[in-house]
């Protein structure tokens, strides 16, 4: 006889018992792999570390930077995330004397739902869905005020409702395209201080400046911003936007950002375009992205020719990494000859 999960009957036929068959449940090699992971997770620290490395913008997280989460020594950190790392939710890469840990390919889901879903229910089970996004939106409403703030007293030459209006357009443009929010502020951050910054730019003193603009700005754009970076050892200002940004960069292009220049990885983040950033440009590359970019008196145009690296395959990115440096490097003397 097949074992059947039964509701309790009822005299009304619209309300027949519900039969669940057994075989829908969990393989039992199915759930000793979840148990496992579970097991792993079983542990506050693990999990601070787990959710370090997934909010990290950069993608990844140094070993170094996981040792601040607790008082414990550096050999325990390892071992905590060692054992992630056998359960197959982290791949690591040693680079020089420090590790680096990411999330494994094909988990970023599984760990979002995690860190997003069951951990705050876990926290607050009896609080309803709206109380809850009620409160993080005022939350994060209090930490954009704050942050307005702090750059408006830093950024003396722009009135304060400059500086605010330019936050609050940097939150809002990239809250557009997230998909995990808990890193948004920081970006914003980042994002205002770069308007900020090329809206104060004097042309007459300020380093050259070079805007790279691609569709989704998850790929070509960003590799020639951080080449242009490493290859004129920071004498040249890069940027890079998207006429349509995407959610994240792809993943392959970050970690090769991440081998050209450590520094530009911080900044690497899909970012809108925005018009001060292209009339704070001496150049503007484009790069796929059409007639997204308006023309601007005073600022050269270049159009790029070159693959997608979503598209590419390992060998066919690496072309496509050596296709942009050539031409950065072409790009770069034109600077000094002007």
């Amino acid at each position: 006889m097949t074992d059947i999960a039964l509701t309790p009957a009822a005299p009304d036929e619209d309300c027949l018992p519900q039969v669940t068959p057994i075989s829908t449940a969990l393989g039992q090699e199915v759930a000793a792999t979840l148990a496992g992971t579970l097991k792993a997770l079983a542990d506050p620290l693990r999990l601070r570390m787990l959710s370090a490395i997934a909010a990290d913008p950069r993608g990844e997280s140094c070993v170094c930077d996981l040792a601040d989460l607790a008082d414990v020594s550096q050999p325990t950190v390892s071992h905590h995330l060692k054992v992630l790392r056998t359960v197959g939710l982290l791949d690591s890469e040693r680079r020089g004397t420090w590790v680096w840990y990411s999330i494994a390919p094909g988990k970023s889901d599984a760990v979002a739902a995690l860190l997003e879903g069951f951990a705050p229910a876990a926290v607050a089970p009896s609080m309803e869905p709206e109380t809850t996004a009620a409160a993080e939106l005022e939350s994060m409403d209090e930490h954009i005020e704050r942050l307005a703030a702090d750059l408006a007293n830093a950024t003396s030459q722009l009135p304060r409702d400059t500086v605010t209006s330019i936050v609050r357009e940097s939150y809002t443009a990239l809250a557009r395209s997230a998909k995990i929010t808990r890193y948004l502020v920081p970006l914003s951050e980042r994002f205002a201080r770069q308007r900020l910054a090329d809206l104060t730019r004097n042309r007459a003193t300020a380093p050259p400046q070079v805007l790279f603009v691609c569709v989704a700005n998850a790929g070509r754009s960003q590799l020639a911003a951080a080449l242009t970076r490493s290859l004129s050892e920071g004498r040249v200002v890069a940027r890079s936007a998207g006429s349509t940004p995407a959610a994240g960069i792809h993943p392959h292009v970050r970690d090769l950002v991440a081998e050209i220049d450590r520094e530009a990885a911080d900044e690497a983040f899909p970012k809108p375009l925005t018009d001060d950033a292209i009339r704070a440009a001496d150049v503007v590359v484009t790069m796929g992205c059409g007639d997204a970019c308006p023309v601007v008196p005073g600022v050269r145009y270049e159009d790029w020719a070159v693959g997608d690296p979503a598209l590419a395959s390992p060998e066919g990115l690496a072309a496509i990494r050596d296709d942009i440096a050539t031409r950065v490097s072409r790009l770069l003397p034109t600077f000094t000859t002007e």
